[in-house]
């Protein structure tokens, strides 16, 4: 077994304590490869962000086990290179059964989440318990979910929302031992989060979707005061990566995201964590079909890759700064 200590990295119980209190939200950047990993470090890095390296299922799964593993080691060790010791969690994201959260943390992951939201109530708080117990043995911090998110990403999928139900949150959060809990408020997985029948245009004649509720989160608060909430699916996807992605061969059409603005309206209340995966997808992939179609004739990774890494790390300082308001809390 390895322990996250080991490996530079902390948990999600003093960052999530200090977010709460100040008004802004850890960025929980999913990573798939070298670049994606490298771009998250050097921009939280350079904005002093603390940051939570997030492996869904199916990246965990890309990559391996053990490469992960050292991966992360690399990653609090490129930090102190660049000049920075910021604080770095290494979280699994919709782990779906206790035998790949317990493999996680034996493997030194500092926090899992366990997504039992589309089990029965009470299946759900049993399996979250498990978990929670032979987590906390190892100081590994747990996240679990009420409430169904929509959309698709990796191997998370659902055609219809649930919205949390503030009614339950008490008793949820008792019975399991739970550190943080994610919450349905109306964001969603994937790039197109939302149907055009569900949204609005605006003067440009840009989708608009329907605003996130905060009422219900407001609710959740008064119900579980100072406890840590987190938020899925919160990509904004940048219309400029979508229309890059399509003057260059790509078909996005009407993909929608999160309005930053609510998103940093969020990040001011209980909710200290937020999950961004898409945005980075989409940032790396526009700029390899812009260069692969600027620049036929090359064939090296390195050369495509490079443009996607730095796209990728100005957006991150963007959310960072702009968004999150995690800048300068490292």
């Amino acid at each position: 077994m390895t322990s996250y200590k080991e490996l530079g990295l902390v948990n999600t119980r003093e960052i999530f304590a200090k977010a709460v209190k100040g008004g802004y939200a850890i960025p929980a950047y999913n990573f798939n490869n070298m670049e994606q990993m490298q771009a998250i470090i050097s921009a939280c890095v350079e904005t002093k962000s603390p940051v939570i390296l997030q492996v869904s299922k199916g990246a965990r799964d890309y990559a391996n086990i053990n490469l992960l593993r050292n991966m992360a080691k690399g990653a609090t060790e490129y930090a102190h290179e660049l000049g920075y010791d910021i604080p770095i969690v290494l979280h699994l994201d919709h782990g779906d059964s206790f035998e790949t959260c317990k493999d996680c943390i034996d493997n030194g992951f500092s926090s899992v989440m366990i997504d039992g939201s589309s089990l029965p109530y009470d299946e759900n708080v049993a399996l979250t318990k498990k978990v929670v117990e032979y987590a906390h043995q190892f100081d590994v911090t747990v996240e679990g979910e009420l409430g169904v998110l929509a959309g698709i990403e990796d191997e998370v999928q659902a055609e219809v929302s649930h919205y949390t139900q503030p009614s339950e949150v008490i008793d949820f959060v008792s019975k399991t031992g739970v550190d943080s809990l994610a919450i349905s408020i109306g964001t969603s997985h994937g790039a197109f989060k939302f149907t055009a029948e569900q949204c609005t245009r605006n003067a440009d004649g840009i989708l608009v979707p329907p605003p996130l509720r905060f009422d219900i989160l407001k609710e959740i608060e008064k119900k579980l005061p100072g406890f840590p909430i987190v938020l899925h699916g919160s990509s904004s996807v940048p219309q400029e990566y979508v229309k890059i992605i399509n003057e260059y061969g790509g078909k996005l059409k009407d993909s929608v995201g999160i309005p930053e603005e609510q998103l940093r309206e969020a990040a001011k209340s209980a909710v200290c964590k937020i999950n961004i995966d898409s945005d980075g997808r989409l940032a790396m992939t526009a700029m390899i079909r812009k260069y692969l179609a600027e620049h036929p004739d090359v064939f090296d990774p390195r050369k495509y890759l490079s443009p996607a890494r730095d796209a990728l790390k100005k957006m991150y300082m963007h959310k960072n700064i702009d968004v999150l308001g995690s800048a300068g809390k490292a």
